[in-house]
């Protein structure tokens, strides 16, 4: 049916109680216009809405995908971990006995001291100060300040670096005066905290 031929007349004093009577092309564009309106009204009232929820869902299921490769990456290495755990355990073990236990402490007082005098070095000073307590281990400074030359200085810090247990130099300061030199440094060792300490 073309539009320019549509009768428009045909829309006049239709009886709205009694739509049997109307004409066909009336009726059919009644009825287009009422499925219009249900399409209309359903997609506004409920299709949105799960279109919506749809979206979500997906962008949920997207995240949910990459948590569940994730998760099943670990879960294909778990060994490694595992073994990689092992290893880091035995090697944290290794690094642990490095640290001296509360009765090594003064036989490694006395090392680092023997190291200083092995090398020529005269003390002018060595005090040890009060132990800091970390996580697992206390830090035990020592104010030490020797005199010497500069090559028994190096050879000092080498032997000291060479000692079973860990031993680190800070702050040092080498100073000279009236051609003799000084140097002043802080020795820190550490040692284990055992349980219960």
């Amino acid at each position: 049916m073309k539009l320019k031929n549509f009768d428009f007349e045909q829309f006049k004093g239709l009886d709205p109680n009694d739509p049997g009577s109307w004409p066909i092309a009336v009726k059919t564009v009644a009825v287009i216009a009422a499925c219009i309106a249900v399409l209309f009204a359903g997609y506004w009232f409920d299709t949105q809405h799960q279109l919506a929820d749809l979206e979500r869902a997906e962008k949920k299921e997207a995240e949910l995908k990459e948590t569940f490769k994730a998760k099943q990456l670990k879960a294909i290495n778990l060994d490694a971990y595992k073994q990689q755990m092992a290893e880091m355990e035995r090697s944290f073990g290794t690094m642990l006995r490095q640290l001296p236990s509360k009765t090594e402490v003064a036989e490694l007082l006395v090392d680092i001291s023997q190291a200083g005098l092995g090398n020529g070095l005269e003390f002018e000073l060595f005090k040890p100060l009060a132990e800091k307590p970390a996580e697992f281990y206390a830090e035990l400074p020592i104010d030490v300040k020797v005199t010497g030359s500069y090559h028994d200085f190096g050879n000092f810090v080498s032997d000291v670096a060479a000692l079973p247990r860990i031993v680190t130099l800070h702050d040092i300061s080498i100073t000279s005066k009236e051609n003799v030199l000084s140097m002043s440094a802080t020795a820190k060792t550490y040692r284990y905290l055992e349980d219960g300490q």
